[in-house]
C-alpha cells in the first residue's frame, strides 16, 4: 500500500459574500460564510476525493469547528489516525473575494491548536510521500516540528513535496523566511508554487529563483500562473500546459487542488519516491500537469474550496 501524508493546518475560512449595491451605499457589511479550509486540509480533501490513500497530520481543536474538520476529512476518505486533538481554538482566515474571483486573506492564529502540533515520531513504513506548506511552516512552535519532519522524511527516502503557499501577512521577517526557505531545498523533491510566490521569494538579499532551487537538488518545480496555465521545470526540460477555460466562481483552494491533483497523478504513475520522480520523462510531467489543470478547473468553477471527486473527471 502506498500512503500519502499531508502535513499542516486545517482551519475555518470566513468568506465575505458579495456586497450588494445597497450595502455599498449605506455601509452595511456583507454577510460572512464560514467554510472549512487551510491549504493542507484542502490538499488532503482533494487527494481523498480523487482516491489516493491519504492521511492528514495536524493538531485539531476540540471545539465545534474541530469536530466539523474531522467529519469532513472522514467523509472525503482522509485518514485521521495522525491527528492530535488540542483544547486551543481553531484558526480563522477572513477571505475577501474580489470581482475577478481572487481571494485575499487576513488570519487570526494566535494561541490556536494547529500551530502547537507535537512531533509525531517516525511515520509508518507505508507512507511513501509527505507534503508540507502554507501557514504550518511559518508559525512556531509547529513550524520547527514540521521542518524537522521534512528533513527526516528526506533521509528516509520518502518523496517530499512542498507548496510554500506564501501568506506574507503572517511572515514577520520576510528576508529570514526566504533564507529559511532556501535551506529547505536540499530536502525537497517536488516544489509547487504560484508565479506570485516565486516572485515574492525572489526579492531581497535572501531571494532565490527556479534555477537556484533546481541547483539545490529539487527534481521538479511546478509553477502555476492562473489562466496562463501550469509549468513544470526540471534540470533538463520544461513544459507548460494551458489552464482549462471555465467560468470562475472564486479561486479559493485553486492552488491546493493543483497540488492534490499533481500528487494523485504521481501516485497513479507509481512515482511516489525520489528516484521515480527524477526518472519521469517530460511527456509524463505533461500528463501530470494536465491532470492537475483539470482538477483545478472544476474547483474554481464553484464557490469555495470544493475539489472534484474522481467520478467528475474526464478520462481524456
Amino acid at each position: 500500500m502506498r500512503e500519502i501524508v499531508v502535513c499542516g493546518e486545517a482551519l475555518v475560512d470566513v468568506v465575505q459574500q458579495k456586497q450588494t449595491p445597497e450595502a455599498v451605499i449605506d455601509g452595511t457589511l456583507a454577510p460572512l460564510q464560514p467554510v472549512l479550509g487551510g491549504g493542507p486540509f484542502n490538499v488532503a480533501i482533494t487527494l481523498g476525493r480523487l482516491g489516493s490513500a491519504v492521511s492528514l497530520l495536524s493538531a485539531i481543536s476540540t471545539d465545534t469547528y474541530g469536530d466539523a474538520i474531522i467529519r469532513a476529512l472522514q467523509a472525503a476518505g482522509v485518514g485521521t489516525a495522525l491527528l492530535q486533538r488540542r483544547s486551543e481554538p481553531t484558526s480563522l482566515a477572513l477571505a475577501t473575494i474580489a470581482d475577478d474571483g481572487s481571494a485575499r486573506y487576513s488570519f487570526y492564529v494566535e494561541g490556536t491548536a494547529d500551530r502547537n502540533v507535537d512531533d509525531p515520531g517516525t511515520l509508518p513504513p507505508t507512507v511513501r510521500a509527505v507534503t508540507f506548506g502554507t501557514l504550518s511552516l511559518v508559525l512556531e512552535p509547529g513550524a520547527s516540528v514540521y521542518e524537522d519532519l521534512m528533513r527526516r522524511c528526506h533521509d528516509e527516502e520518502r518523496l517530499v513535496v512542498l507548496d510554500p503557499n506564501i501568506r506574507s501577512a503572517v511572515i514577520a521577517d520576510a528576508d529570514a523566511y526566504r533564507e529559511r526557505f532556501r535551506r529547505w531545498m536540499p530536502f525537497v523533491d517536488v516544489l509547487k508554487l504560484s508565479d506570485e510566490d516565486a516572485a515574492w521569494l525572489g526579492r531581497g538579499p535572501g531571494g532565490s529563483t527556479v534555477g537556484d532551487w533546481l541547483a539545490d537538488g529539487v527534481a521538479a518545480v511546478i509553477t502555476t500562473a492562473g489562466s496562463a496555465g501550469i509549468t513544470v521545470t526540471t534540470a533538463d526540460e520544461e513544459v507548460t500546459v494551458p489552464a482549462r477555460g471555465v467560468e470562475v466562481a472564486d479561486t479559493i483552494g485553486a492552488g491546493d487542488s493543483v497540488l492534490g491533483g499533481l500528487v494523485h497523478q504521481l501516485d497513479r504513475l507509481g512515482a511516489l519516491s525520489p528516484s521515480s520522480v527524477r526518472s519521469l520523462r517530460i511527456n509524463q510531467w505533461r500528463e501530470v500537469a494536465e491532470f492537475a489543470a483539470q482538477v483545478a478547473a472544476i474547483t474554481v468553477s464553484r464557490p469555495g474550496a470544493d475539489p472534484p471527486w474522481a467520478g467528475e473527471l474526464r478520462n481524456d
